[in-house]
C-alpha cells in the first residue's frame, strides 16, 4: 500500500485531446479518482468543484462573470449540478478557441444529454472507470487475484486512504442511495438494496426484469428505471449480444456486470479471500473482472465499448466478442 498518486493509464490520450479540443468531458463513477486526476494533470488550470454549495450559486447566478474570471480556462468538478453552465462554455470557446476548460461529472444522464446538445464537436469525451488490473499490480504486487477481485478497484483503497470492507457500505448509502433517491424518488431503499443484491447474485446472467420484479416485488418498468439510473451511475454494465446474423436464433436480451468486483462481493456478503475461493459466485466474478477489464483497456484509449457477447437458442455461447469494424474476434 503506498500514499502516493497512482499514474492513470488514462493520461496520454487525455493531454493528446487537451491539445485539439477546447473542453475535455470526463464521466466515471464516484470515487474513480476523476477529481486527483484532473488536479494533477491540469494543475495550472484553476479548480472549482460545483458540489460546493457557495461556488454552484455564483456560478448558477452569473455563469457569464463565473467563467471570465480566469482567461486561462479552468477545471470544473460535478458539472452535473450546473448543466446552464455548457451553452456559456460553448460561446466562449467559440469565440476564444485558445480558452481550455476541463470538466467532470458523476452522472451520465444530466452530463451527456447537456454536452450533446451545447458542447457537440467542441469536446472530447473520456470515461474514467476505477482502476484496472495493470494499475493496481504497480501498487500492490503482492496481492493474489482473489485478494484484488474481492477489495475492488477503488483508488482510495490502493492510496492508503480507505478499507475495503469500510469503503463499501459507506458508498451504498452515500452515493448509491443518494442519486437513487435524487433521480426516482424511491421511498423504499430496503427494497432498492434487495434489489441491487439480487442484480450482484445475476452477474454474467442474462437480464430478465420481469423475473426481478416478481423478486422484488415491484413493477417491471420500475426495475428498468432502477437499472438505468444504475447504469448511468456506472455501477452496473449491460453487454450487448451479437445478433446481426439473423439467420440465426440468437438472444437478444443483454448480460449484467457490475463495474467494480469489490462492490459485488459486499453486496453478495463476500468478505473475505477464503471465502471467496470456496463461493459459488467466484467463477462469475472473475468473468465479471475479465469484461471489466476489456472495458477498462477501450476507454483508457480514448475508446468507446467494442464488446459483445454471443449465444445461440443450441446454447453455444462467447462470453467475450471484440467488435473491429466489421470483424469479430473471441
Amino acid at each position: 500500500m503506498t500514499n502516493s498518486f497512482i499514474k492513470r493509464d488514462i493520461t496520454p490520450v487525455m493531454l493528446e485531446m487537451h491539445r485539439y479540443f477546447p473542453v475535455i468531458t470526463m464521466t466515471g463513477p464516484r470515487q474513480s479518482g476523476k477529481t486527483t486526476l484532473l488536479r494533477k494533470v491540469f494543475d495550472k488550470l484553476p479548480y472549482y468543484s460545483l458540489e460546493n454549495l457557495d461556488i454552484r450559486r455564483f456560478a448558477m447566478n452569473d455563469p457569464a462573470g463565473f467563467l471570465s474570471r480566469h482567461p486561462e480556462g479552468m477545471v470544473l468538478d460535478e458539472v452535473q449540478h450546473t448543466p446552464d453552465l455548457l451553452s456559456y462554455i460553448q460561446g466562449m470557446v467559440d469565440e476564444n478557441p485558445e480558452k481550455r476548460f476541463v470538466l467532470s461529472g458523476s452522472s451520465q444522464f444530466s452530463v451527456i444529454r447537456q454536452i450533446t446538445q451545447s458542447l457537440a464537436g467542441r469536446t472530447g469525451m473520456l470515461e474514467l472507470m476505477p482502476l484496472s488490473y495493470n494499475e493496481v499490480k504497480k501498487q500492490a504486487d503482492e496481492k493474489t487475484l482473489d485478494e484484488v477481485m474481492l477489495h475492488g478497484f477503488f483508488p482510495a483503497l490502493y492510496a492508503g486512504k480507505n478499507r475495503y470492507d469500510l469503503l463499501y457500505p459507506s458508498y451504498v448509502k452515500t452515493y448509491l442511495e443518494r442519486d437513487v433517491r435524487d433521480v426516482l424518488q424511491v421511498k423504499d431503499m430496503m427494497q432498492f438494496q434487495t434489489f441491487l443484491r439480487l442484480c450482484a447474485a445475476r452477474i454474467g446472467s442474462l437480464f430478465n426484469a420481469s423475473e426481478l420484479s416478481g423478486e422484488v416485488g415491484v413493477s417491471a418498468n420500475t426495475v428498468k428505471s432502477w437499472l438505468s439510473v444504475l447504469q448511468a451511475s456506472y455501477i452496473i454494465k449491460l453487454l450487448t449480444p451479437f445478433h446481426e446474423n439473423m439467420r440465426k436464433r440468437l438472444t437478444k436480451t443483454p448480460k449484467l456486470y457490475f463495474c467494480d468486483t469489490g462492490l459485488a462481493c459486499y453486496l453478495l456478503g463476500i468478505e473475505t479471500e477464503q471465502q471467496l475461493t470456496r463461493d459459488k459466485m467466484r467463477g462469475h466474478l472473475f468473468e465479471n473482472f475479465i469484461v471489466m477489464e476489456a472495458l477498462k483497456n477501450r476507454y483508457n484509449r480514448g475508446k468507446e465499448s467494442n464488446l459483445l457477447f454471443y449465444r445461440d437458442s443450441n446454447g453455444v455461447e462467447v462470453d467475450l466478442l471484440f467488435k473491429n469494424g466489421s470483424d469479430y474476434s473471441a
